[in-house]
């Protein structure tokens, strides 16, 4: 497309002016917005795996502009009322923790699971967050940045590999008496730690693939899959997931506000994306307040 186009597509804000016909909402509510609007009569939307419908609207994503403005018309049933006490803040880091808890659920994991996360960006540790509140016991988190590691273990990992300085691999199934574990989260969207998860997943495990990695073909052992019946799943976005995640923010579950490092106001938004770009190892989330 041509001409300016607006970013962003993890926002909440404030109720401004509603329609005739909307009942649930109030002007001065807090709302989060789910950035995709889908057609509703596909086949996913019917099934309610809305997330694969192919007429998606989605902010951000052109030719659809994003949220980075100080008003933004939206349909009322992809706005989520928050919680007294729950600020706006919260309610846009919603987004990227719907990822992580969709991540979870998609693996199936459940009380006393075992878990490795390949990346600890944001995505990974809201994953790591979901994980933790799905019930796994034990998460090992694997990355190249010290910064994101420790913020790992601040927020429950059981270890931390960082894997600038050994052979992750290596240290991951020392430290596991040569067994992987139940689930094998890459966040990283990297062809390296791709390329490890089978190895890495335990005999009858899941490997879970979150991170987009632009390189569409990638050498992957199939062989460690036949012979560990290790089952592959992929994540796309998330569905039927605001209000669990809006819940588990709001009763202090998931502490996803523990992710932010740096806040940057709307007049600084240009400066926000160069100095994300430049300061990789320093910024775990970076959020803009509109005000």
């Amino acid at each position: 497309m041509n001409g300016d186009f607006i970013l962003g597509h993890e926002c909440a804000g404030v109720v401004e002016k509603t329609g005739a016909k909307v009942k649930d909402l109030n002007v001065g509510n807090r709302v989060a917005l789910e950035p995709g609007c889908t057609c509703g009569v596909c086949e996913f939307c019917k099934t309610g795996h809305y997330n694969l419908c192919k007429d998606v609207e989605f902010l951000a994503t052109p030719p659809y502009h994003g949220c980075l403005e100080q008003y933004i018309a939206y349909p009322v049933n992809m706005c989520f009322k928050l919680p007294d006490g729950m600020n706006t803040r919260e309610g846009a880091l919603v987004e990227p923790l719907a990822v992580g808890i969709h991540a979870a659920r998609q693996g199936g994991v459940t009380l006393g699971s075992s878990v490795i996360i390949l990346g600890a960006g944001y995505i990974g540790l809201v994953t790591l967050m979901a994980c933790k509140a799905f019930g796994a016991t034990d998460i090992t988190v694997v990355d190249v940045l010290s910064k994101r590691l420790k913020y790992a273990e601040k927020l429950g990992a059981t270890r931390v590999i960082d894997a600038s300085r050994c052979d992750s691999v290596k240290e991951i199934l020392n430290k596991r008496d040569g067994e992987g574990t139940d689930f094998v989260f890459e966040t990283a969207g990297s062809a390296v730690t791709i390329a490890q998860t089978p190895i890495l997943v335990k005999r009858g495990g899941t490997i879970v693939l979150v991170g987009m990695e632009a390189q569409n073909v990638i050498p992957y052992d199939f062989s460690k899959i036949m012979a560990k019946e290790a089952t592959i799943k992929s994540v796309f976005r998330y569905r039927n997931i605001y209000p669990q995640a809006i819940q588990a923010i709001a009763d202090g579950k998931i502490p996803v506000q523990e992710i932010v490092t740096h806040e940057f106001d709307f007049a600084k938004t240009a400066e926000a994306f160069d100095f994300v770009i430049d300061h990789k190892s320093e910024v775990i989330k970076a959020v803009i307040k509109i005000s």
